[in-house]
C-alpha cells in the first residue's frame, strides 16, 4: 500500500491537499463530523443512529495582472485518491474567475492549534446515558396523565480543521445538540412545545419539560377566540432568538452603506451609535461564552458581505452589537471593514442578549393584567428588508393572561413585526437563559436570550394553523 493510500486522518488529508496545491494560495478546510440521535412517537422510542460525515473545501488563490482570483471546490467522502482533482478543480475554478472584490493577503501569525494532529472528537449514543433513562419515566408520566409525547434528540460532533499556505493549523471542536419535545392530546385537538440547546446532554431533563408541557395542555382546555389586532405580548426566549437571529443576519456593514438595509441611515450612512432600545440591552457574541461556546476563528466556505474565504483563521474577538441600547457594531470582512471605514467585526458563532432583567418568565405571566404568552414562532420570513419588516406565524400554543394567570388558548395569528422596532418598543427584560431557537435550529442553536414584554406586539391576521 503506498504513502498516499494510508493518507486518512484529516490534519494528514489536509496536509497533502495544501503539498498538492501549485496555487499562488490555498486554504484547506476539512469537517470530521459524528451524530447521534433518539426520535420517539405516541411516548415510544421509534428511532436511534449513529452517522458519520467527511467534507473537504479547498479555496485556491491565483494573483493576476488584474488582482487575485479564488476558487472554491467543496466534497464530501473524501478520499486521499480525491484530493488531486479537488485541489486541481479548485485552481482551475481561480484560474478561470475574474478577480475576487474581497482579495486580502491570506491570514498569518496565529498559533497552531496543539491538538490540530490529534483524531477528530467523535459522539456516540453513550451521549444519551442519562437522558434516555429520564425520557422513559416522561413517557410513563405522559401515558399516566392521559397525554402523548412525540419529538426528537440530536448531538453532534464537528471537528473541523484549517490549514493555509501561508502556515496556519488550526482546529475546533463543536458539540451541538438539540432536543424538542411535543405534547399532544390524545384527539391531538391540543399540541404543546418545548426544546432545548445543549453540548452533551447533561442539563436538560425531559421530565422537567414534560411537566412544563402537561399545565399547557391543561391551559389548552378552555378555547377562546381573539380577533387580530395589537396585544400586550410577552415573547419568550426562543422567540426573541428566532428574531434577533434574523437581525444579526441583516447586519452586514456594507450592505448598511450602500442604503439597502434597516440598519442605513436616511439620506446616506448607518444608525451606528443610534439609540434602539429604551432599555439597557446588550446584543453580543463571544466564543468563549460558558456553555456557548464556538469556534474562536473565522472559518469560511464562501465569500459575501459577511464572510470572506480569505479571512479564514482570522481571529473571532467578543462583540457588543448593541451596547447600553444603542448600535455599536456592524458585521464586517477585512475587506469591508476597509470600504467602510468601520471595525473589524467577523461574523457570529453565538448570540446573547441581556437587559440586566432578573424575572423569570412565570414571573413576567404574573405582572400581566392582561396580554397573550407565546410558545414559539415559525415560518419567518422577510418582507421588507429597509425596515426588517418580517411576517411569521404563532405555533404550538397562545395563551391569554388575565389578573397574572394563564385563563385558556387562543387562536393562531399571523404577525408582521421588524425586530429591530421591537426593541424600540419592549418595555421590560426578563433574565437570560439558553434557549433553542425553533425557527432556525437547523443552522443556529447558540443563543441565550431573556423573555421580552411588548406592549403592541402586531398581531395582522388570524391563522388557521397549528
Amino acid at each position: 500500500m503506498s504513502s498516499t493510500n494510508r493518507i486518512t486522518k484529516p490534519h494528514e488529508i489536509v496536509e497533502r491537499a495544501l503539498e498538492l496545491s501549485t496555487a499562488d494560495g490555498c486554504v484547506v478546510i476539512a469537517n470530521e463530523g459524528s451524530s447521534a440521535n433518539l426520535r420517539w412517537a405516541g411516548n415510544a422510542l421509534t428511532t436511534n443512529g449513529v452517522t458519520r460525515s467527511r467534507t473537504l473545501t479547498v479555496i485556491a488563490t491565483v494573483d493576476g495582472k488584474e488582482g487575485t482570483a479564488s476558487g472554491v471546490v467543496s466534497r464530501s467522502a473524501v478520499t486521499a485518491d480525491d484530493l488531486e482533482p479537488l485541489v486541481r478543480a479548485a485552481e482551475a475554478a481561480a484560474r478561470g474567475a475574474g478577480p475576487a472584490e474581497d482579495a486580502q493577503r491570506l491570514v498569518t501569525g496565529t498559533p497552531a492549534s496543539p491538538d490540530f494532529t490529534d483524531a477528530p472528537a467523535e459522539t456516540s449514543s453513550a451521549v444519551f446515558a442519562d437522558f434516555a433513562p429520564a425520557l422513559g419515566e416522561a413517557f410513563a408520566r405522559a401515558r399516566e396523565g392521559g397525554r402523548e409525547l412525540y419529538g426528537f434528540a440530536n448531538h453532534e460532533l464537528v471537528s473541523t480543521y484549517v490549514g493555509t499556505s501561508t502556515g496556519l493549523r488550526l482546529r475546533h471542536d463543536q458539540p451541538n445538540g438539540t432536543l424538542e419535545l411535543n405534547a399532544k392530546s390524545p384527539d391531538r385537538q391540543r399540541s404543546a412545545w418545548a426544546g432545548r440547546s445543549t453540548r452533551d446532554f447533561k442539563d436538560v431533563d425531559p421530565t422537567v419539560l414534560d411537566a412544563e408541557l402537561a399545565v399547557r395542555l391543561g391551559w389548552a382546555e378552555r378555547k377562546i377566540d381573539l380577533p387580530a389586532g395589537r396585544y400586550e405580548t410577552l415573547l419568550p426566549p426562543t422567540a426573541v432568538a428566532d428574531l434577533l437571529i434574523y437581525q444579526m443576519w441583516s447586519a452586514a456593514a456594507r450592505d448598511a452603506v450602500e442604503g439597502r438595509t434597516v440598519f442605513s441611515k436616511p439620506g446616506g450612512g448607518t444608525r451606528l451609535g443610534e439609540k434602539l432600545s429604551e432599555l439597557p440591552l446588550s446584543l453580543r457574541s463571544d466564543p468563549n461564552a460558558p456553555g456557548l461556546e464556538s469556534a474562536p476563528f473565522v472559518i469560511a466556505h464562501s465569500s459575501g458581505d459577511d464572510a470572506s474565504v480569505f479571512d479564514n483563521g482570522l481571529p473571532v474577538p467578543a462583540t457588543e452589537w448593541i451596547a447600553d441600547g444603542h448600535l455599536n457594531r456592524l458585521s464586517t470582512t477585512r475587506h469591508t471593514a476597509g470600504l467602510t471605514g468601520m471595525q473589524l467585526s467577523p461574523g457570529f458563532g453565538n448570540l446573547i442578549l441581556d437587559a440586566g432583567g432578573e424575572k423569570s418568565l412565570d414571573e413576567m405571566v404574573a405582572a400581566t393584567e392582561r396580554g397573550l404568552l407565546l410558545t414559539c414562532l415559525w415560518y419567518i420570513r422577510e418582507v421588507d428588508p429597509a425596515t426588517l419588516l418580517l411576517t411569521g406565524l404563532t405555533r404550538d400554543g397562545v395563551y391569554l393572561v388575565e389578573n397574572g394567570q394563564v385563563v385558556g388558548e387562543v387562536n393562531n395569528f399571523r404577525f408582521n413585526e421588524s425586530p429591530v422596532d421591537l426593541l424600540s418598543r419592549a418595555s421590560e427584560a426578563g433574565r437570560t437563559e439558553k434557549t433553542l431557537p425553533r425557527e432556525w435550529s437547523d443552522w443556529f442553536t447558540r443563543a441565550a436570550m431573556p423573555a421580552l414584554r411588548i406592549p403592541d406586539f402586531n398581531m395582522s391576521s388570524v391563522s388557521k394553523g397549528v
